[in-house]
């Protein structure tokens, strides 16, 4: 695949959330719409992990998380960044979403879950903050952050 390729699926995407507040109705559009038996979705979870194996995804790794910017925010992503992690049963970072976040949550293990969701679409507003974790097994998260905003903090 590679990054060019990966940024023509995510288009698709971002063009769809574009001028969208980053709430609750949001989520349940995006969990509708792109459900876990959607096309785009189990196009985006093959992609993900054809990445990380190839080595082009969650390319960097400290305190047990694989992760990476693979797309800073452009035109081209409708002003997204795009951003992937890879956990298993572990605590992130605490940081802060000045943007929002949107969080597309792809188990690798059935029963992981990141933030307490399983397979499936969770979306933060801006201003919003939280410590990513991931438990019961390892998950995959890309994650959309408008103008590639987040800020990590020393302690919360």
């Amino acid at each position: 695949m590679g990054v060019e390729s990966f940024t023509r699926q995510i288009q698709e995407l971002t063009a769809d959330l574009t001028g969208k507040p980053l709430d609750d109705t949001l989520a349940h559009g995006l969990n509708t719409r792109y459900a876990p038996s959607s096309k785009i979705f189990q196009d985006l979870v093959a992609a993900c992990r054809d990445g990380i194996a190839e080595g082009w995804l969650c390319a960097r790794e400290a305190g047990g998380i694989r992760y990476g910017r693979v797309i800073k925010p452009s035109p081209a992503t409708h002003g997204f960044s795009v951003d992937v992690v890879d956990m298993n049963d572990v605590v992130g970072p605490h940081h802060v979403h000045p943007n929002g976040e949107i969080d597309l949550v792809m188990p690798i293990d059935d029963a992981a879950k990141f933030d307490g969701a399983g397979a499936g679409w969770v979306v933060y507003a801006p201003g919003s903050a939280h410590k990513p974790t991931v438990t019961a097994g390892r998950a995959i998260v890309l994650y959309l952050l408008p103008g590639g905003a987040i800020d990590f903090t020393a302690a919360a």
